[in-house]
């Protein structure tokens, strides 16, 4: 092609390059995995470098439709396998560095507890919500990519409105409050002092442990302060809180968490969900899927430890 030639036409690559932040935000909060959010937006390249671009007036939304499609489908085919899923069900987690300067750490929209309630809705309901109420976009859109009325799209986004409602955060949180109680949890949940813990918990606390049958993990949510100690208590009794390897604080989802690498060679990611001065829920993974694309963060010397 000759040089004229191609300062002409568009560069494919460089549209998608653009937007790709945007699209892997999109497929991660339909999908609730990196690694299927980056298939999707690469199959969604895929298909703008193999189209005609002549008549596309704004590849953003062209490239936002696409990727939406391509995630419905895959949604689809994951209700299945989650169907199946040995113990709870927890999204891949986003982990951030901690900067006392960087934004409040509780995000409406990636907030593990909202990622969770969206897996009880149907694919439609949650894509037309994720469009709707969290990339702000109009009805007329929706119904253009979902390929159904604008009605319908109302009625899907309110049906997921309804279903989810209740684990939208309310509250922001100051950095250094949520520093102090991810510290105070991950020392006290090691120490197996049980009383220590509770104190820390709401009454009504609920602690969330996947581990995908890969690695031991609570077979079903635990609820409430004292059945959270209890159980932390016995796995220090066990000897399965012995420190990490290595630890740092980080935001993981949005909220305040501990990225460590346990003394076994787990890599592990443990977040806490506060609520007026207390933690309210908290989330560890440890299923070694859900976790590679986080050992880039790790020192050459402590990666080598993690168990696969």
């Amino acid at each position: 092609m000759s040089d004229d030639r191609a300062a002409r036409e568009p560069e494919p690559s460089r549209d998608v390059e653009t937007h790709r932040a945007h699209l892997l935000r999109l497929a991660y909060r339909m999908l609730g995995s990196v690694a299927e959010a980056e298939d999707a937006v690469q199959d969604g390249y895929l298909r703008w470098h193999d189209r005609s671009r002549e008549h596309v007036d704004d590849p953003r939304a062209y490239l936002s439709r696409t990727v939406t499609r391509l995630c419905l489908d895959r949604l689809r085919q994951a209700r299945a396998r989650r169907e199946v899923y040995v113990g709870p069900w927890l999204p891949e987690p986003l982990v951030e560095e901690w900067s006392t300067d960087a934004a409040p750490l509780i995000e409406q929209e990636v907030s593990t507890a909202l990622m969770m309630a969206l897996e009880r809705l149907s694919p439609l309901e949650r894509v037309a919500f994720i469009l709707h109420d969290i990339f702000d976009m109009d009805y007329d859109d929706i119904a253009a990519t979902l390929e159904r009325s604008e009605t319908a799209c109302r009625q899907l986004a309110s049906r997921a409105r309804s279903n989810v409602v209740s684990a939208r955060p309310r509250f922001q949180l100051a950095q250094d409050e949520g520093a102090r109680l991810a510290e105070a949890f991950f020392e006290a949940s090691r120490s197996g002092n049980a009383t220590r813990l509770q104190a820390l918990l709401t009454t009504g606390a609920q602690l969330h442990a996947d581990g995908g049958g890969r690695r031991r993990a609570a077979r079903r949510a635990i609820e409430g302060a004292d059945r959270i100690g209890r159980f932390f208590a016995g796995m220090a009794r066990k000897g399965f809180t012995a420190r990490p390897i290595w630890s740092r604080r980080m935001r993981i989802d949005g909220l305040p968490g501990i990225l460590s690498v346990e003394h076994d060679g787990t890599l592990q990611t443990t977040a806490i969900e506060p609520q007026g001065g207390r933690i309210r829920a908290i989330y560890i993974v440890r299923n070694p899927d859900k976790l590679r694309h986080l050992e880039a963060l790790l020192p050459e010397t402590v990666a080598e430890r993690v168990s696969h």
